[in-house]
């Protein structure tokens, strides 16, 4: 069984985001960078099915320039074996990115596909719903628990209503919730090790596919500053902030 792990580079999460002067969007500049919290997770869960026997080839792809690199090693340290980078400059929203995935499953034509449910920058939560729905594969998303073999899935999501199980007949799509796993530490032999595993390049333009965004950032502002609370004497003083300040009343 193949699977294949898209990751992506984001702003580390322990890094607080600057906005650039001109508000057009957030300041990369001299900000470490990582990979996507839930796609650590996707790469864990995908090198556990390679470890208990279930998948034989773990595949990484990440869609950006030279330096989304580094997340590729990062992801060949922990297990996976060889990465793909989609070589674009673009800005490059949550549809595009699912067509450009659907490109590589139909070449690589993996049994499993597995995301992170969304990334920390956008936040979005639509690429793998939209890739499942661009390959008419079945998906389970928010999986907080995978259970593989050769010919099914079952996922078990956490849904408002509490936890629900469902089978997926093979290919699939899988986007991972906080709970799936812990994430593993890359040791320094796998490291050097992943230095030799191979990372093929190829143009995003060579795909056919319009690049060309249909998002447009009009503004990126900072949210409001929280004002401070005000405590109250009794339970009439309450009653009357609620209803001259609050307007609840």
């Amino acid at each position: 069984m193949k699977v294949i792990v898209p990751v992506k580079r984001v702003i580390d999460y322990n890094v607080k985001a600057r906005i650039k002067k001109d508000q057009s969007g957030i300041d990369l500049s001299n900000v470490k960078m990582s990979m996507n919290p839930f796609c650590e997770i996707a790469v864990e869960e995908a090198v556990r099915l390679k470890e208990s026997g279930i998948a034989s080839e773990v595949l990484v792809v990440s869609i950006g320039d030279k330096s989304c690199q580094e997340q590729i090693r990062t992801a060949l340290a922990l297990g996976a074996d060889r990465g793909i980078q989609i070589e674009t400059d673009n800005d490059l929203d949550s549809l595009q990115i699912a067509k450009i995935l659907k490109v590589i499953v139909d070449e690589e034509k993996p049994k499993l596909v597995i995301l992170g449910k969304q990334a920390i920058d956008s936040d979005n939560n639509q690429t793998g719903q939209m890739l499942g729905a661009l390959t008419k594969m079945p998906q389970g998303t928010f999986a907080s628990n995978v259970d593989a073999n050769e010919n099914q899935v079952l996922v078990t999501r956490e849904i408002d209503g509490g936890l629900q199980t469902v089978s997926l007949t093979l290919p699939a799509i899988i986007t991972t919730d906080l709970r799936l796993n812990e994430p593993r530490y890359a040791k320094l032999p796998d490291i050097m090790k992943a230095k030799r595993k191979p990372i093929t390049v190829r143009n995003a333009e060579e795909l056919g596919i319009d690049l060309s965004s249909k998002v447009k950032t009009i503004l990126v502002e900072e949210p409001p500053t929280r004002e401070g609370g005000v405590k109250v004497e009794d339970i009439e003083m309450l009653i009357q902030k609620l209803r001259e300040e609050a307007k609840v009343i």
